[in-house]
């Protein structure tokens, strides 16, 4: 008994040791994750009545699965970006409508996950809404997918309008039956955002934001969303209809990698 409580003495005595060695590395490792400039805000501290539908943390994008580094599902901007879409809140409340924001800033992380994903031909998984006319060999030539974003600035948002009273938009089931996004909207997947003629991520020509094949109803929403970011300093990507940029961006050039989450902000906020 003795003898067995010594030996059992001595590897508590190493494993406390062991741990001891571990710990400070597990936290110093934890501690790597680099930080975002002060000047990063979340979005709902400074526009707390802004919509916010982060698809990148959920399976429902074109790789379908949440994206590396979307920890929490949350805007983050800089404060100049954030404030100019409080801005753009306020007028559009007065007209009966909200903004509803599905991506903000976006790590080099999440970057690294497309381009992972759009290297792997074999995977089409969510090819029947978000590309059916596009090959996948032809994502990066034709400017669907690249290894650098300037979401990554933390100044872009990808956003839409919403008629108010906002109705709940039912959550995306994995798996489910895919509808091109170019469809018709009551028969793609459901949406609380007004008409843009197509859905957000879709990779096609009708994304683009004046393409003249959307008119009517479709073409004014478009145009009242372009019209309201562009008059408080955003700048529109012709190619995307939900993609805006405030100018100047204060890290022109830079792409951050901190993940999408409130600990990556500094203790300035």
């Amino acid at each position: 008994m003795t003898r067995l409580t010594s030996v059992t003495r001595g590897l508590i005595t190493a494993v406390a040791a062991l741990l001891a060695a571990t710990a400070p590395a597990a936290t110093a490792q934890a501690g790597t994750e680099p930080k975002a400039p002060k000047d990063f805000v979340t979005l709902s501290s400074v526009e707390p009545t802004i919509i916010q539908e982060m698809r990148y943390h959920t399976p429902h994008n074109f790789v379908g699965e949440p994206i590396d580094g979307y920890v929490q599902p949350m805007c983050l901007l800089t404060r100049p970006a954030a404030r100019a879409l409080h801005k753009a809140q306020r007028k559009l409340l007065r007209q009966g409508y909200t903004l509803k924001v599905y991506d903000c800033y976006r790590p080099q992380r999440a970057v690294d996950h497309f381009v992972r994903w759009a290297q792997d031909l074999d995977d089409e998984a969510m090819k029947g809404e978000f590309y059916p006319h596009v090959d996948k060999s032809r994502l990066f030539a034709d400017g669907y997918i690249a290894e650098k974003s300037g979401h990554s600035r933390g100044s872009t948002v990808d956003l839409t309008l919403v008629r108010l009273p906002a109705k709940a938009t039912r959550p995306y089931r994995p798996g489910e039956p895919l509808v091109p996004c170019f469809a018709p909207q009551d028969e793609r997947f459901p949406d609380n955002s007004v008409d843009m003629g197509t859905g957000y991520d879709c990779f096609d020509t009708l994304s683009h934001t004046l393409d003249p094949r959307i008119q009517g109803d479709q073409r004014a929403n478009r145009l009242l969303l372009k019209s309201t970011l562009e008059g408080l300093g955003f700048v529109n990507l012709a190619e995307e209809w939900w993609h805006y940029t405030y100018k100047p961006e204060p890290y022109q050039g830079t792409y951050f990698d901190f993940p999408v989450s409130s600990t990556s902000l500094t203790s300035h906020h």
